[in-house]
């Protein structure tokens, strides 16, 4: 009983620290160009992890480690932290955070389908009314309700969150076959990550920054997106008597984003937003009751 609790401590602690990000997001790019966000989150987060993997396995942690782990981590660092925050942070700067929050959420839709030809793996009838459901709440999101109209706030922005959903998906099928320790192959994944964005960003902008808020935010971002809340997940995961009684904590943060959305960045809240999420939400529950 004792570690249920801390199960649902672990999962809640998760749920509210995630339910912070769109806004740091957003934030932290009034401050800096979404590849020097990319940046200052992806050191941070390295560094993070690189700490975790010294506390949890010792200073021999690399022995751990083989070649074919290494050569692994190339490829998904390149998928994940690099491709997958360099799409989103831009949709984010491109979108409100109301909006691309929720779009970004479509990725376990995006999962189900890539898996089809991927993992051959077949299509239920639930998982395609889960999908209808999914992208009809992407549809009146990104068009504020005006459906018919067809009338996009961004169409760029809206096609690069949907895309990073693709991207994600591919980082966890690939990422299934590398059975390395969790939080040393995600250490790994974001070494490999921040060596392409630092060839990346000089290309592209510069690494000075004008205001240190931009900073704060970066290491915000890096510190509790990619680092530690990954770690309160998996703690739950382990210590919860069944997978289910956490991961459906899951469903409470897009909708305390948006709280918090309204409370930090300042974004009126459009009844398209919640009804389009509540859309969203509702065919990912569809899906993961049709896999049971």
């Amino acid at each position: 009983m004792l570690n249920q609790r801390k199960a649902y401590l672990y999962a809640l602690l998760t749920v509210a620290i995630w339910s912070t990000v769109a806004s740091a997001f957003k934030i932290s790019l009034r401050y800096l160009d979404h590849v020097q966000l990319l940046f200052y989150s992806c050191l941070t987060s390295t560094l993070v992890l690189g700490i975790l993997c010294l506390y949890f396995f010792g200073p021999g942690f690399w022995r751990m480690i083989s070649p074919g782990n290494i050569k692994s981590s190339l490829l998904l660092g390149f998928l994940n932290p690099f491709l997958y925050y360099l799409i989103l942070f831009k949709a984010y700067d491109l979108l409100p955070a109301q909006e691309a929050q929720p779009l970004n959420y479509t990725w376990g839709i995006t999962l189900a389908l890539l898996s089809i030809p991927l993992l051959k793996q077949k299509i239920t009838g639930g998982q395609i009314l889960a999908i209808i459901i999914s992208y009809s709440g992407t549809l009146v999101i990104s068009t504020r309700g005006n459906i018919l109209g067809l009338e996009f706030s961004s169409p760029l922005g809206v096609a690069l969150a949907l895309g990073s959903t693709i991207v994600w998906s591919l980082y966890w099928i690939y990422n299934t076959k590398d059975s390395l320790e969790p939080i040393l192959k995600l250490f790994l994944n974001f070494c490999a990550g921040l060596i392409y964005i630092s060839i990346f960003l000089p290309l592209v902008t510069t690494f000075g920054f004008e205001d240190s808020r931009g900073l704060y935010g970066a290491i915000y971002v890096g510190v509790f997106e990619m680092g530690i809340t990954f770690v309160f997940w998996l703690m739950a995961l382990r210590l919860s008597r069944t997978t289910a009684q956490v991961s459906n904590l899951i469903y409470l943060s897009p909708f305390l984003s948006l709280a918090f959305i309204y409370l930090l960045v300042g974004e009126t809240i459009f009844l398209s937003t919640i009804i389009g999420l509540t859309l969203i939400m509702t065919g990912l529950i569809i899906q993961n009751q049709s896999r049971q």
